[in-house]
């Protein structure tokens, strides 16, 4: 892969350099980071949860 592409994260929708991927979706770090920070009684742990769904609905689509 180009080292220069920016990906889409599935997260914040913007692009990025630097991330990870979780089968075949990207995660920026800033996302990656905020998630892992975040506590689930937070309302943005479900906005997480909803947002990570996405990988298995279109993956099995």
């Amino acid at each position: 892969m180009d080292e220069h592409a920016q990906n889409k994260c599935i997260i914040c929708g913007e692009h990025k350099l630097e991330g990870i991927y979780i089968v075949s979706e990207f995660i920026c770090d800033a996302c990656e980071a905020e998630m892992v920070h975040t506590d689930v009684q937070e309302e943005k742990y479900h906005f997480f949860i909803h947002r990570m769904k996405q990988i298995w609905v279109q993956k099995n689509a």
